[in-house]
C-alpha cells in the first residue's frame, strides 16, 4: 500500500506532535467556513475576514498583468537612497545554513548527496576529480525562505473549482498552479532587493522571549523602536522592516519547540505594514506571523494579508544575533531570489550592509 506523505517508513508520523495538533486545527478551522490563508486576527474580525476573500484586492497598484508586487518598489531611486546610508561598510550574513537536520514545516525534506564522491575523474594527465551535489528539497520552502508570491492564495468561492483559488493580482489557480512549475507569479518575476532596512527587536524591547501564540501588538512596535532610538517616521515606502522576536535562539538546540508555533505579529501590525508601503518582512521565525493565531479559525491570515492582497513578501527564519549585538537596527537588506521558472520562493544567502 502506498504510505501518506505524512508516514515514516515504519508507519510512524514524521511531524511532530505540536506542528501535527497544529496543522489538524487549522484545517478543523477551514472546514468551519475560514479557509487557510483568510481572515484576520481576533474573533470579532472573522466574518470581515470570510468577507474581504470573496472581494476583489485587485488589479494591483502596478498593474493588471503585474507579477512583482512589492519589489518594484526597488527603483534606481531606491538603490541610490540604501547606498547613501552605508557607513560603514561591514556585511552581515542574516541567512541561516541549510542542513538536513534543520527545523522545517510539515513533511518537507531536505537532502544533499555527493555521487560517486568523487561525482567523476580522474581526467588527464594531471588526475583531476570533481564533485556534484544532488539535492532533494522544496528549495523555495526550507530554512531560510523567501516566500515568493505565488506561495500563497485564498479561495474566494468553491475550494474546488481553480477559478475560485485567488493569488497575487487577482489570478487564479487555473493559471497559476502546475504541476511542473507556477504558471504566473513564480518567483523568477521578483526585482532584486536593495533597500532600507528596519529591525525591531521586541525580544530585546520586552526583556524576555514570549512564547508561541504570543501575539506582537503595535504598541509592542513603538516601544521597541522608542527603546533603539528610532520612530515610525523612519520607514519609508519599498523599505524591509524585519522583527526579532528570540525564538530564533530554539533553532537545532529545540526543533520541538521551535516548529510547535512562535510568537509573531497579527493582523494589526500587518496593516500598519501595509500602510507604510514596504516591501518585503521577515523574523527568526517560521512564519513571521503569530501561530497558533489567537482566533482558532483562522490559520496564516498575515500571510494572506501581505502576500496575497498586497504583493508584500516575506523572508522566514532569519538570523539577527551579530546585529543586535553591535546595536545595528539600521542597514541595507540585500537579496536576489534564485530565478527558477515557476518556483514559489527561494531559498539563498540574505546580507546585511551597515
Amino acid at each position: 500500500m502506498r504510505r501518506s506523505k505524512f508516514e515514516a517508513g515504519d508507519g510512524t508520523d514524521p511531524i511532530s506532535p505540536s506542528r501535527r495538533d497544529f496543522m489538524k486545527t487549522a484545517a478543523i478551522g477551514a472546514a468551519a467556513g475560514s479557509a487557510a490563508f483568510v481572515g484576520s486576527g481576533g474573533s470579532d474580525q472573522l466574518a470581515q475576514a470570510q468577507t474581504s476573500s470573496t472581494e476583489p484586492w485587485w488589479p494591483s497598484r502596478w498593474g493588471a498583468d503585474d507579477q512583482a508586487g512589492a519589489s518594484n518598489w526597488m527603483t534606481p531611486e531606491k538603490t541610490l537612497q540604501a547606498a547613501s546610508q552605508i557607513k560603514e561598510g561591514k556585511v552581515y550574513k542574516i541567512g541561516r545554513m541549510y542542513e538536513a537536520g534543520m527545523p522545517m514545516f510539515g513533511a518537507r525534506v531536505f537532502s544533499v548527496r555527493i555521487p560517486g564522491a568523487p561525482t567523476g575523474g580522474p581526467y588527464g594527465q594531471n588526475n583531476l576529480i570533481y564533485n556534484d551535489e544532488f539535492l532533494a528539497t522544496e528549495i523555495g520552502q526550507v530554512g531560510t525562505q523567501f516566500d515568493g508570491l505565488g506561495h500563497i492564495g485564498v479561495v474566494a468561492g468553491d475550494a474546488a473549482n481553480k477559478a475560485d483559488q485567488k493569488y497575487y493580482n487577482g489570478f487564479d489557480g487555473s493559471i497559476v498552479s502546475g504541476a511542473y512549475g507556477l504558471g504566473k507569479l513564480g518567483v523568477e518575476h521578483v526585482k532584486p532587493f536593495f533597500t532600507p532596512a528596519h529591525l525591531i527587536d521586541v525580544h530585546g524591547s520586552l526583556g524576555e522571549m514570549k512564547d508561541a501564540g504570543y501575539e506582537i501588538t503595535l504598541a509592542d512596535v513603538q516601544g521597541a523602536l522608542s527603546k533603539q532610538g528610532m520612530s515610525e517616521g523612519d520607514i519609508r515606502s519599498g523599505d524591509a522592516v524585519f522583527f526579532n522576536t528570540g525564538w530564533g535562539s530554539l533553532w537545532m538546540k529545540n526543533n520541538d519547540r521551535f516548529n510547535s508555533g512562535c510568537p509573531g505579529i497579527g493582523m494589526e501590525v500587518a496593516r500598519w505594514l501595509i500602510e507604510k508601503e514596504i516591501s518585503i518582512t521577515g523574523a527568526d521565525t517560521w512564519p513571521t506571523e503569530v501561530v497558533p493565531n489567537p482566533d482558532p479559525n483562522l490559520a496564516f491570515p498575515v500571510h494572506a494579508e501581505l502576500i496575497t492582497k498586497n504583493g508584500i513578501f516575506n523572508h522566514e527564519n532569519l538570523f539577527f544575533d551579530e546585529l543586535i549585538a553591535d546595536g545595528k537596527y539600521r542597514f541595507v537588506y540585500v537579496f536576489a531570489p534564485m530565478p527558477i521558472k515557476g518556483a514559489t520562493g527561494s531559498a539563498g544567502s540574505p546580507i546585511a550592509i551597515t
